[in-house]
């Protein structure tokens, strides 16, 4: 192999150069550690269980509100609502993001809601094997502390319930509450209105026998994440400032290369090609997402960082491969189909799963694909297959 113009230079270049990077890396842990804040919040928050007097709650089209001036008719538990006769599908729970007298930011990014179940034991109501929650849910916004709630999503989804109960399971426990493992409930990929409102119902049906051995629900607790809004800032600050950096390095490098009186070898091509995507995982468009409602942000994200990571392990294998000593043909991007065709297929299957996650998202944000046993046995295969073609041996 011809010499690559990284190997053509002198030490002192090559240390100037490492000094550099080194400080850059260095600078760059300093702004973290020192500047920013932590990357995210994390919200608890109660819902509170609010009265649907319609009699048909399909044909519903109110938004609850658990507080403020117009605030919903509550109830304090369930009990009070079987002495007042009040069904459970009349049962609204209501949950407004943020706190009272706070508000969201496009500077938040994303929004990640966790769902929780307070379920107490009782004899004649407990938990049965495999149980599911089917949930009626609904997404509002609004931009006006006393303007109309305008519906942003609706869906009807199941989560499988995940409970153990860690005391015997005998009169004297009862009221007791299982420990329930934590359910995702809700990803938007940006947080453009200032005001969210969630309305969730549990619909029971006999007949159809929805929402039946799923115990004694007492209370749902949700965990509203987002990212902090300084660390936003100083992120985008740092992508600001190391974009132009890294674009000037590159045009730099393959200009070099130009110069050169031979044709640019391959190892120099799939730097040129790190290089390039190294810009565009690297280019501030969250700029946009402050002043426009881009929900697919973090797919977009998500798919930068897949081009990034299988053109970083693309190089390494033909960094390796060209300084093998017994490797007698180099040079061509043929000879490593092999060891770059599962990366490729690897990055396909982990894309693949990304569209089935947050490609759904983009409309139904309560969609999650680990929600169901065939949606997990999918992405579990996915993650298999990705794991299995990029964990291969190399073989020159």
């Amino acid at each position: 192999m011809a010499g690559a113009i990284i190997e053509n230079m002198s030490t002192k270049k090559l240390v100037i150069v490492g000094v550099i990077l080194l400080l850059f890396q260095a600078f760059s842990f300093m702004v973290g550690g020192l500047i920013a804040p932590s990357p995210t919040t994390a919200i608890h928050y109660m819902a509170t269980k609010c009265v649907d007097n319609v009699k048909s709650h399909y044909m519903s089209k109110k938004w609850f509100m658990p507080w403020g001036p117009n605030h919903c008719d509550k109830v304090r538990d369930f009990d009070e609502a079987t002495a007042k006769k009040i069904e459970a599908n009349n049962i609204v729970f209501a949950v407004h993001i943020p706190m009272p007298n706070k508000e969201m930011s496009p500077w938040f990014q994303f929004m990640l809601v966790i769902l929780q179940f307070d379920i107490a034991f009782k004899m004649y109501n407990q938990i049965e094997d495999g149980a599911v929650v089917t949930v009626d849910v609904g997404l509002a916004y609004r931009d006006d502390s006393l303007g109309e709630w305008t519906e942003m999503a609706h869906s009807i989804e199941q989560r499988k319930l995940s409970c153990n109960f860690t005391t015997p399971k005998t009169i004297d426990n009862e009221g007791r509450y299982y420990e329930c493992d934590l359910m995702p409930l809700m990803e938007l990929g940006c947080v453009f209105h200032k005001y969210y409102l969630l309305n969730i119902r549990l619909p029971v049906s006999d007949h159809k026998k929805v929402n039946r051995g799923i115990g004694e629900i007492k209370d749902i607790r949700l965990v509203g994440i987002h990212q902090n809004g300084g660390f936003t800032k100083v992120w985008f600050a740092m992508k600001t400032f190391l974009t132009p950096s890294i674009l000037i390095i590159m045009i730099w490098y393959w200009r070099r290369i130009t110069m050169m009186s031979r044709p640019p070898v391959l190892l120099e091509k799939v730097i040129f090609a790190l290089g390039i995507s190294m810009t565009f995982i690297n280019i501030p468009v969250e700029w946009f997402s402050v002043g426009f409602e881009w929900t697919w942000m973090l797919l977009f994200g998500d798919i930068r960082q897949g081009i990034f990571y299988a053109m970083l392990l693309s190089f390494w294998i033909i960094f390796c491969g060209e300084h093998l000593m017994d490797q007698m043909e180099r040079n061509r991007f043929s000879v490593y189909w092999k060891q770059v065709g599962p990366i490729v297929f690897g990055s396909f299957c982990l894309f693949i799963f990304d569209m089935c996650e947050r490609g759904v998202q983009l409309t139904n944000p309560f969609y999650s694909i680990w929600a169901s046993d065939v949606g997990t046995e999918l992405a579990v295969s996915f993650h298999t297959s990705t794991h299995s073609s990029l964990c291969s041996p190399y073989s020159p």
